[in-house]
């Protein structure tokens, strides 16, 4: 029987799943990293904490499930997007990892614009200039670290450092290059004209190929380390929010996902190149070949609610651990609590900046309508609230580009909870699925590395092998939604109000 391996490679940890190709988890194993923030607004990792991990679970994921390593037709990668990985002539890592969420880079994003223009950069790279991508990255080491850039040989994305380590091959695929801000995106090649601009050389960046495409093979010291069979083929996988959508079936035009991870994302296919001419939204190549993706992005979706449980919940942790439950369970009972509106408390979500609708790395979390009716529970549906009117920012921008939104389907940490999908159908005022599948971007790596070896023969017919929407959707409550309606017309409102004292 063959088997499909799918590795994420997030911000907090390397998930590692074994899937059949019906798209059934047969066994999955996650090893942890930390995150360090030497300065405010920054965000580093250690390259190796990556590999490390990846071993850990590859190598705990074949020795549980009882697989042979010759069962396993091919490996798909997934990974967090942006981030910068400098490598030395001997593929030794130069500095930390500069990360996604990393907000120091603002004046090269600047940098970026005044060089080209916000509006050439649209056109090229379907993006403005954003702090968090890599190109600013870039920009950053070459003024500040000027003798680490001398050094480097070879610029990589996270999952694309894991292909280098699994394989010995310098690659990438479209859906991870898109968010460089140094790929040509309707091209879907390098831009010249980005690399010019950015005095960076072209040797320095890796041989770009479809998702689906295999771009090498385990090699011999890999095959040692994880378990795996030397000369298992190893796709092109997609950048996290690609492959989730894979792993989402969100692979034709109508299906829109909504995630809720440390980010929040809403995603739509597109069969069309489409851009949002303000750039309020990303325009990326897609991980099914020959299409595209549009999203908008809340920087600070469940991170707002994991740093106010971090910070503010103790006694809920302390009490989830005796109740061998999830603390995250404690905390939506008592948002329950709460009325909706949260008795005129509104909160803004941008702990880590802002991405969509707002493109704004200097805006900062607020509680607004703070009084002393006001008790925990109402902080913690405020925060639920706010996410929601975020995304529901992202939907709308979306859907008056032309692309339609007939199915919602809801995936990460947040969409486990019942309630906040309630409030997200009152908020979105239409109905939400969330399918049983929790593979998400690791599913999605491993549907396209079948792809890759053709055992499905294309991204949408490797999806339809797998059950979607097999749990009713959750419709709106009515009379919620026109309520909702007004109370995200004041939360909007707020931006445009504390906008110059951010």
């Amino acid at each position: 029987m063959a088997y499909l391996l799918g590795i994420d490679i997030g911000t907090s940890g390397t998930k590692t799943v074994l899937f059949d190709t019906s798209g059934r988890p047969v066994c999955d194993a996650l090893a942890e990293y930390p995150l360090y923030q030497p300065y405010p607004g920054w965000a580093e990792q250690n390259p190796d904490d990556w590999w490390n991990a990846t071993v850990e679970t590859v190598h705990s994921v074949l020795e549980r499930s009882g697989v042979l390593p010759s069962e396993v037709a091919s490996i798909g990668l997934s990974g967090q997007m942006h981030g910068l990985v400098l490598l030395d002539k001997n593929g030794k890592v130069l500095r930390p990892a500069i990360l996604w969420c990393d907000q120091r880079t603002a004046p090269q994003a600047q940098t970026l614009t005044d060089r080209f223009t916000r509006e050439r950069l649209i056109a090229i790279t379907g993006n403005p200039a954003v702090t968090g991508f890599t190109a600013s990255k870039i920009l950053w080491v070459q003024e500040n670290e000027p003798e680490v850039f001398a050094k480097c040989a070879q610029i990589l994305l996270p999952k694309d450092y894991i292909r280098y380590k699994l394989t010995g091959i310098f690659a990438t695929e479209v859906s991870d290059a898109s968010g460089t801000q140094l790929l040509d995106v309707p091209a879907r090649k390098w831009s010249p004209t980005m690399l010019e601009g950015l005095s960076i050389d072209a040797s320095l960046l890796p041989p770009v190929f479809e998702s689906p495409e295999i771009s090498g093979k385990v090699s011999l010291p890999a095959a040692a380390l994880t378990g795996l069979l030397q000369g298992t083929p190893v796709a092109g996988g997609a950048g996290d929010q690609a492959a989730g959508a894979v792993g989402n079936g969100i692979v034709e035009q109508g299906v829109v996902s909504v995630t809720i991870g440390s980010s929040g994302v809403v995603f739509a296919h597109t069969d069309q190149l489409t851009i949002d001419p303000m750039g309020r939204l990303h325009t990326l190549c897609h991980a099914v070949p020959g299409c595209w993706h549009v999203m908008g992005v809340t920087q600070a979706a469940g991170l707002s609610l994991k740093w106010f449980k971090d910070e503010f919940c103790a006694a809920e942790i302390e009490a989830a651990a005796q109740l061998s439950v999830d603390p995250y369970v404690l905390l939506d009972q008592q948002a329950a609590l709460s009325p909706l509106g949260c008795n005129g408390l509104f909160f803004l979500p941008y702990l880590m900046g802002e991405r969509t609708p707002h493109l704004d790395p200097a805006a900062r979390g607020v509680f607004f309508g703070l009084s002393a009716i006001h008790k925990r529970r109402d902080l913690l549906r405020a925060i639920m609230e706010g996410v929601s009117f975020s995304l529901c920012d992202c939907l709308e921008l979306i859907e008056a580009l032309g692309l339609s939104a007939g199915k919602i389907r809801l995936s990460g940490g947040g969409s486990k909870s019942v309630f906040w999908r309630q409030m997200l159908a009152d908020v979105f005022g239409r109905s939400v699925s969330a399918p049983f599948q929790a593979g998400g971007p690791a599913l999605g790596a491993a549907l396209l590395a079948g792809v890759g070896v053709g055992l499905y023969p294309s991204v949408p017919a490797a999806c339809n092998a797998v059950s979607f929407d097999n749990e009713p959707a959750l419709a709106p409550i009515l009379e919620n939604t026109p309520l909702y309606r007004t109370a995200h017309k004041r939360y909007q409102r707020l931006y445009v109000a504390l906008k110059q004292e951010f």
